[in-house]
């Protein structure tokens, strides 16, 4: 019995002797395991924490999906007020020259001469359009950039006594008035050059063709600007004026009153001069509704642009002084410009030309209502140039209307501008 029950015990003990054992080894057999665990994932996982280099090099190599593009436009369509949308438009224009002006008290009064001639230059212009439901609302030019340079044209008018209203005829000899003086083959700026003649150059008038001269000097023959000649001597500077005076007293004196405003109409063709004397122009433009005296003091080049570019001066003057108020405009008084030139609705300020006197403002004007408005295409103008007619639906206020401004009634204010004018005859 008791032999039975020492052998009992003996066999419970090594029961649990062996049990811990087991579990001694299972402990071990897990923490290695665990320990496999950590030393895999230490050394062999490809997992990587979000390093900036990581993302850097994750972003590089991210590639796009297979799934439907996003269309930005239409989104950025759909989430402006009720479909506004933009569009920008680059485009190359004719950057036209500016003129400058300077007295001459050795020519008599009422001579323009070109000492410089002007050469157009271009420019890239970025224009920004807004729609609304497809309907265009506002218009704008954002940029500008000169692409190549214009030069600037230079005309000496005659500030010396006595005046010249005397017209050259074939025969005259005259002198080359501009420092270098292009001579064609033919009247026509692109055509070939065949010599250059050099400031008080000789020259015998051999024909008179629009505003081309066909001219010989010594063995040189061709065609010249007539703008770029003069008859007066630059060798007998003292004489001129009595040549002038003389000269000048064999010509018809500027017209009367009343014939001149006989030719005021509504739908007179203002592509021809008003016909108005240095002297009647002072007249009709000194007015008490010209506060600063802009017009007063700037009457003489509404009769220059006249002699040089064909165009009926009352009608610029008129024009400049409905846009600017008579010379009382914030623009016209601090960017010299009486017409709000290159002035868009939406920034008319910023966006209007500015110039260095008034004098440039309105001879650029003159140029550009002859080159674009009122003269079709092809119609031999100033400078030898053509007309490019872009903007053209007749001569008159009615076709101007059209195209150069916004205001229906435009054309009747200018008109009532020009009557005020010719009254004060």
């Amino acid at each position: 019995m008791l032999g039975d029950n020492m052998k009992s015990k003996e066999k419970r003990k090594k029961k649990v002797k062996i049990t811990i054992k087991n579990l001694i080894y299972t402990l071990i057999f897990f923490v290695f395991v665990l320990y496999a665990i950590l030393f895999y994932n230490l050394y062999f996982s490809k997992e990587v924490y979000a390093t900036e280099e990581n993302v850097k090099k994750d972003t590089e190599e991210v590639k796009i999906s297979q799934a439907e593009a996003i269309n930005l436009d239409e989104i950025i369509s759909k989430n402006t007020n009720d479909g506004q949308r933009e569009e920008y438009e680059v485009k190359e224009e004719v950057l036209e020259y500016i003129t400058k002006y300077r007295t001459n008290n050795q020519i008599p009064k009422g001579m323009v001469q070109v000492v410089q001639e002007g050469r157009e230059g271009t420019q890239e212009i970025t224009i920004k359009r807004t729609y609304k439901n497809e309907e265009l609302i506002n218009e704008e030019q954002i940029s500008q950039k000169v692409t190549k340079a214009s030069i600037n044209k230079i005309v000496e008018i005659g500030g010396g006594a006595g005046t010249s209203n005397y017209k050259v005829k074939v025969g005259d000899t005259l002198y080359v008035t501009s420092d270098r003086l292009s001579v064609m083959a033919e009247p026509d700026e692109n055509s070939q050059r065949v010599a250059i003649l050099s400031k008080n150059d000789e020259l015998q008038l051999k024909e008179i063709k629009d505003v081309w001269y066909r001219i010989e000097s010594g063995s040189t023959r061709g065609y010249v600007k007539a703008e770029c000649t003069t008859y007066l001597n630059p060798n007998k500077q003292e004489s001129n004026n009595e040549v002038a005076i003389e000269q000048g007293n064999t010509n018809t004196t500027s017209k009367s009153a009343s014939e001149l405003k006989s030719t005021l109409s509504f739908n007179m063709a203002l592509n021809k001069p008003s016909g108005l004397s240095l002297e009647q122009f002072k007249k009709v433009l000194t007015d008490s509704k010209d506060k600063n005296n802009v017009f007063v003091n700037n009457a003489e080049y509404f009769y220059y642009i006249e002699k040089q570019y064909n165009i009926n001066g009352i009608f610029v003057a008129a024009v400049a002084a409905h846009e600017s108020a008579w010379g009382t405009s914030k623009i016209s008084l601090e960017k010299k410009n009486l017409f709000g030139y290159g002035a868009y609705d939406s920034s008319p300020y910023n966006s209007a030309y500015q110039f260095s006197d008034y004098s440039e403002s309105i001879d650029l004007l003159a140029r550009v209502f002859v080159k674009y408005y009122l003269n079709p295409k092809g119609t031999s103008i100033y400078d030898g140039e053509v007309a490019s007619g872009k903007y053209y639906n007749g001569a008159m206020l009615t076709g101007v209307n059209k195209k150069y401004a916004t205001d229906k009634n435009w054309a009747n204010s200018v008109y009532q501008c020009m009557q005020y004018l010719y009254n004060k005859l």
